[in-house]
């Protein structure tokens, strides 16, 4: 059962990441400045009493870190759910991580690929390697908190 889940599970992630892709980049661009938005209410005094321009060029300036912290963040929860259905298909140690890291790094690569062909992207190596920075973080969290909780056995 277990096995089940954290499959469909990676399924679906893979398939949000697909569809993020699979935006055109105004679109892309519009949700990532939409975030620096929301960034700035939470975290710039006085934020909402600025003036349009001000605001935008906030969102401008932060939305190339936005966009790095989105391709890390979401290959992250890759490798967080490829570790957690490895395992559940009985994979341990080196080979549950390399396994993970190798799956996720490969469907980045994929990933940055598919970019081609959507309007306005382009393939990233530098993506790519955010990306498997991602999944290897992700990977080895839940190595490192499977070696803990055993350790404590």
């Amino acid at each position: 059962m277990k096995r089940n889940i954290f499959t469909l599970m990676v399924l679906l992630w893979m398939g949000i990441i697909f569809w993020f892709s699979a935006q055109p980049a105004d679109q892309s661009e519009r949700m990532s400045l939409s975030v620096g938005h929301v960034a700035g209410l939470l975290f710039a005094d006085g934020y909402e009493d600025w003036p349009q321009e001000r605001q935008e060029a906030f969102e401008e300036e932060i939305d190339h870190g936005v966009r790095k912290a989105a391709h890390f963040t979401e290959y992250a929860i890759l490798g967080l759910l490829l570790t957690a259905m490895y395992r559940a298909y009985g994979h341990e140690g080196e080979r549950l991580f390399l396994l993970a890291a190798g799956t996720g790094s490969l469907y980045a690569a994929t990933d940055e690929f598919h970019q081609l062909f959507v309007q306005g992207r382009s393939c990233q190596i530098t993506d790519w390697m955010i990306d498997t920075c991602g999944v290897i973080t992700g990977a080895a969290a839940v190595c490192l908190f499977h070696l803990i909780i055993e350790n404590r056995k």
